[in-house]
């Protein structure tokens, strides 16, 4: 398990759920965290939560929507001189409920890439070549075991557009000490997944963390958090290492 003591963590979505959660245990083990929320202003609660574990926290706000804001927000956080070491792409977007599934809209489909696929991807881009010439980082990106449900189309094709993405990279990076992997959530009450949702957001802890705290070279894995719900965070990561691509 790596020692993420001092090493900068950007946490898409970070002001809230399930991005909220894993800030504050990544903060309990000394990561400082860089908050991105959809206004600056929403990550203030949450800076003040994590600080009193000793750590430096900072927010960038941008809407995943926007290309130039992404943009902003990514040039903002260069010119701190910082070095982002971990990612969690994290933030995501539900897209509309079509009850005749025959009238997803076209529209639909192209706000639900853009925040569940176009955002992340940009992002790991961006801060890929960085870990790759400092040979470590981690990079992780949310999906979901979302199927059969084509009344949600275009949040499915998106979620399964960056399980694409990321195991398909994994021929560049295995073997190496950056890692990049995906990581579903489960379904939890939260404001994306509903009231109605069976999980509890807390149950994320400690599956949310394992593949990136994992040190065992290895990309294009699928970690479903669920599996280890209830674990220690060593105990989890040592599950993980079973898991294969």
């Amino acid at each position: 398990m790596i020692d993420v003591k001092g090493k900068w963590t950007l946490i898409t979505g970070g002001c809230r759920g399930v991005g909220r959660l894993t800030a504050i245990e990544m903060a309990k083990l000394g990561a400082n965290i860089i908050l991105q929320g959809r206004d600056k202003a929403h990550a203030e609660p949450v800076m003040e939560e994590l600080k009193k574990y000793g750590v430096e926290v900072r927010a960038v706000g941008c809407n995943l929507e926007s290309e130039a804001e992404i943009d902003a927000a990514l040039a903002e956080i260069d010119s701190w001189g910082v070095q982002v070491d971990l990612v969690f792409n994290n933030a995501g977007l539900m897209s509309h409920y079509f009850t005749d599934y025959l009238t997803n809209t076209m529209d639909d489909f192209h706000h639900a890439m853009a925040v569940n696929f176009f955002a992340p991807i940009k992002i790991a881009y961006h801060f890929l070549l960085g870990m790759i010439q400092r040979g470590f980082g981690r990079m992780q990106l949310t999906t979901s075991g979302i199927a059969n449900e084509p009344e949600l189309m275009g949040y499915a094709c998106a979620k399964a557009a960056l399980t694409k993405f990321v195991k398909d990279f994994a021929c560049k990076l295995n073997g190496t000490d950056v890692m990049m992997n995906v990581m579903d959530p489960g379904w939890l009450r939260t404001d994306l997944g509903g009231p109605n949702a069976p999980n509890a957001p807390e149950s994320v802890i400690p599956g949310s963390m394992v593949s990136v705290m994992l040190d065992d070279k290895k990309s294009g894995r699928w970690f479903s958090a669920q599996e280890f719900t209830g674990m220690t965070l060593a105990d989890a990561v040592e599950k993980g290492k079973s898991v294969e691509a």
